[in-house]
């Protein structure tokens, strides 16, 4: 397993939810909610690439809205471009399946009593944190970091 902290990133059209790992890469945990306003992504990304340097992030996890069946969805593309934009700076961006992360989320909150319209920001990083923490775990049972790289490959 590698050392150091990861940053997820649950992109939506509305927010994106931020989770973070510990330096061991054992548990991920929510850190916040960015607002998106509009087409303009420049905001979204640089408050991304903000916590990012202020976590030291070795890199960013972003997660691929797939249909179940594995196909794109409408959201895929979006999260697609947004990966290729954090690509282009210093840290490497994996996409990460994350069907399901959302819902999942939904369900965690329902079942801890909160409902869904006064949760809307949180939903957004606990999907974060569950997609971040799927990644985790998938590296430690395989060994190797989760997902596909965007861009060229970095050491």
């Amino acid at each position: 397993m590698r050392r150091g902290v990861r940053l997820g990133v649950d992109v939506g059209t509305v927010r994106v939810g931020l989770a973070r790992s510990d330096r061991d890469g054992l548990l991920a945990t929510p850190v916040e909610t960015v607002p998106r306003r509009g087409q303009d992504l420049e905001p979204v990304l640089a408050r991304i690439a903000a916590v990012a340097d202020e976590l030291e992030a070795i890199e960013l996890v972003v997660g691929l809205p797939l249909a179940l069946s594995g196909r794109d969805t409408a959201s895929t593309a979006d999260a697609r471009a947004v990966a290729a934009r954090l690509a282009e700076g210093p840290r490497p961006v994996r996409l990460v399946d994350e069907r399901l992360t959302t819902v999942s989320a939904q369900s965690a909150l329902h079942a801890s009593g909160r409902n869904t319209r006064g949760s809307r920001g949180v939903i957004d990083q606990v999907a974060a944190v569950i997609l971040l923490q799927h990644a985790l775990d998938a590296e430690r049972a395989r060994g190797e970091a989760p997902g596909a790289i965007v861009g060229p490959e970095r050491k």
